[in-house]
């Protein structure tokens, strides 16, 4: 009798470690909006730079300690929605425990509480609009009007948009029978997004209200 000796199989394609798909497509299509905004920012300055008497005269008008106020509500949101993420990351959808024990919080409660500041960020901006329309500063005034509203405005209607993809997630995250990592990639991704709306509005605050 021979006896057969068995070497250990070995798989006919190597596994490779390759990055998530869904992580690398938000980041480059996260790219082409920091070029879009790029180009506001650019748009901006060439009007600001034509007309520097018109720039004075408006700014002045501005009321950067509300704006300031309502700039922290959004900055504030980037951390929870950060929250939201680590208990994504540890596939804990809802809270485990008492309301008001913020540490057992899920993913959930998180991103509604984003959700809330956000919202709160943008009924803020919609006030700040109708008090600087009542003192005449309207998108087809003059070249600060439109560069003010085209710039401040898109970033409004990106916060809309992050706002709708928070509600999104809560209600994957409820209608999942198993909260796993396709739900928690979601959730992972839609952070990028909204940090980099945080992010961007820093940079509109200090250039709008900060260099007048």
């Amino acid at each position: 009798m021979t006896t057969a000796t068995h070497a250990p199989s070995t798989p006919a394609h190597p596994t490779l470690n390759r990055p998530n798909m869904v992580s690398v497509g938000t980041v480059v299509w996260l790219s082409s909006e920091l070029m879009f905004f790029a180009g506001l920012f650019a748009m901006y300055f060439t009007l600001r730079s034509t007309t520097g008497g018109l720039w004075a005269e408006e700014t002045a008008k501005l009321d950067v300690p509300y704006a300031l106020v309502n700039t922290l509500v959004l900055v504030s949101s980037s951390f929870t929605c950060q929250m939201g993420v680590f208990a994504a990351e540890n596939l804990q959808p809802r809270r485990i425990g008492s309301r008001l024990k913020f540490s057992r919080w899920g993913m959930t409660e998180w991103f509604l509480l984003t959700f809330v500041l956000g919202s709160i960020f943008v009924a803020g901006q919609s006030t700040e609009y109708a008090t600087l329309t009542s003192e005449h500063i309207t998108l087809n005034a003059n070249a600060y009007g439109s560069a003010f509203y085209i710039t401040t405005g898109f970033h409004g209607l990106h916060v809309i948009g992050g706002l709708i993809a928070f509600l999104l997630i809560i209600g994957r995250a409820y209608a999942a029978k198993k909260f796993g990592h396709f739900e928690a990639t979601s959730a992972i991704v839609t952070s990028y997004y909204w940090h980099f709306v945080d992010v961007v509005w820093i940079g509109l605050f200090l250039v709008i209200y900060i260099l007048k």
